[in-house]
């Protein structure tokens, strides 16, 4: 964004990659990478989780440069483990960063950005959405992301916002801790590793991310609204929006159970397959 003649608010908590503790180096860290090399930047240490931080996060960047355009929802914080085995306060800390946060600032920024009759918000999602085990919070949220950028699509369009998200595939400080303990961990929970991770991890570069993210902010992209993108290594994936594959119809407008035991599977689960058959022991 910067390269691209932005001024950009760089917010970090400075956390670990599980949500925990608090450092302003890492926002300072780029902040001045990016003044040294003549672009212009300040820092922002407030949390996404409360209303007031995402205020704080929004007013830096209004205080400082007169205006917000771009939004990039790019806050995280992961804690792996099977939901039988989640905690409350696991749960809770990856819902409230990923998309409670997403919310906070969102929420501030709305009426800025219709004042200016233009504005671009860019959330990142996750390919997890589909289903991922080990992370079914994570998942959660980020299907929860999915919604909530379609739903400022239809909102907001009006106004001249848009609203996309990204999934993207980029070994980031909190992904990169994440695959090295995956693999063990799905071996002991019994859980088959996702092939989405073999081979490629170490190809993954958020360095191929930004591009398409800064060209999703640029004024030629004002027509793409509500959509959601697959980004990584030089792929850019356009994602298809939920739709029905296929349906059956009951000529008396209800269907019994035994009718469904009938009809079902030689309709709609005709070709339906088992993601995690049951083990032989089961």
């Amino acid at each position: 964004m910067a390269q691209e003649g932005a001024s950009v608010v760089v917010n970090d908590l400075g956390c670990a990659p599980d949500g925990t503790g608090k450092s302003a180096t890492l926002a300072d860290e780029v902040v001045n990478e990016i003044k040294s090399k003549g672009g212009k930047a300040v820092a922002n240490n407030d949390s996404v989780i409360t209303m007031e931080g995402g205020q704080r996060i929004v007013n830096t960047a209004v205080d400082n440069f007169g205006r917000l355009d771009i939004l990039v929802n790019n806050a995280g914080a992961y804690r792996l483990s099977m939901l039988e085995d989640m905690t409350e306060e696991e749960w809770d800390i990856v819902i409230a960063t990923h998309l409670k946060g997403q919310f906070t600032c969102i929420k501030h920024a709305i009426p800025i950005m219709r004042r200016q009759r233009s504005g671009r918000i860019i959330n990142i999602a996750s390919e997890s959405a589909l289903g991922h085990p080990g992370q079914a919070q994570y998942s959660a949220a980020k299907a929860g992301v999915l919604g909530l950028t379609r739903t400022l699509a239809l909102e907001l369009g009006q106004y001249g916002i848009t609203s996309n998200a990204i999934r993207p595939r980029a070994v980031t400080k909190t992904v990169g801790a994440t695959v090295r303990n995956m693999a063990k961990y799905f071996k002991i929970a019994r859980v088959p590793y996702p092939a989405f991770f073999l081979g490629s991890a170490d190809k993954w570069r958020p360095e191929d991310v930004a591009p398409f993210i800064a060209y999703l902010a640029t004024d030629e992209a004002a027509n793409i609204n509500g959509y959601d993108f697959v980004v990584y290594n030089g792929t850019v994936s356009l994602m298809s929006k939920p739709q029905a594959i296929k349906s059956i119809y009951h000529p008396g407008g209800r269907w019994t159970v035994d009718e469904l035991i009938n009809v079902v599977p030689t309709t709609l689960a005709a070709d339906l397959v088992n993601p995690a058959p049951p083990l032989p022991d089961a």
